[in-house]
């Protein structure tokens, strides 16, 4: 069979669709820029929804977001329970900021009650790029699916250079063995680079996160005390 005889196929599309969709999408990113535009330098964590207050992971989430907040870091999370709710928790147990970017779910996830502010999300590109764009680390808990699709657009965008290389760390060395393998497995494949290993940092020693972030986020971008900012009243804006 040669391209002449192949009948291709079509199916449903609309121009309006389209259209409608690209506006509603420009409307939620202006109204989600205006909302966090006060936010400050944030450490995103990530992590499982389904960890529960006295596991563990979720103790220690907790610290560690603590630790990080005293370093003067806005604490960001997806906005949910479990590890979320655990490091937005730490945030502002120690009078850090605890912020939130919730995902709009057929089944209803309500942000959790240590959030100083959140904002609600239809799309998770959306979400991804709000977590992005405000963060100057990341840190990856033990979670699943949404964790690790997370974990690795932060690490492509990374090697491919869209963004900025700035500390991406792993807690949970137990837990993540089997993900580690299979990134040793890629290299030795070479179906990732020699070095794209070093683009994380694995531990489970708090003190060694804060070192890199020091080190690697708030030096590296010349981070400083922040002075306060009075919005602009003309443009609607509250701090």
């Amino acid at each position: 069979m040669n391209k002449s005889e192949i009948i291709f196929l079509d199916g449903p599309h609309s121009r309006w669709k389209e259209f409608k969709f690209t506006l509603e999408t420009m409307v939620e990113f202006i109204r989600c820029f205006r909302a966090m535009h006060f936010l400050g330098p944030s450490i995103t964590v990530f992590g499982s929804a389904r960890f529960k207050e006295g596991h563990p992971y979720y103790e220690l989430t907790r610290k560690m977001s603590g630790e990080f907040a005293k370093l003067g870091f806005t604490i960001l999370t997806g906005g949910g329970p479990g590890l979320m709710e655990a490091a937005n928790r730490g945030a502002q147990e120690v009078g850090g900021r605890s912020v939130g970017c919730n995902i709009q779910l057929p089944v209803e996830q309500k942000p959790n009650p240590y959030l100083d502010k959140w904002v609600y999300v239809k799309h998770f590109f959306l979400r991804k790029i709000l977590l992005v764009k405000y963060s100057f680390a990341f840190v990856v808990m033990p979670g699943g699916y949404g964790t690790m699709d997370e974990y690795f657009e932060a690490l492509t965008l990374i090697q491919t250079h869209k963004i900025e290389h700035f500390p991406v760390i792993i807690f949970g060395k137990d837990y993540h063995k089997e993900l580690l393998a299979h990134i040793e497995l890629m290299k030795s494949q070479t179906t990732i680079g020699e070095n794209d290993d070093h683009l994380f940092l694995v531990t489970d020693d708090i003190e060694e996160a804060k070192a890199m972030i020091i080190e690697k986020s708030i030096r590296q971008y010349n981070l400083k005390p922040k002075h306060k900012v009075k919005p602009m009243k003309w443009l609607f804006e509250r701090v």
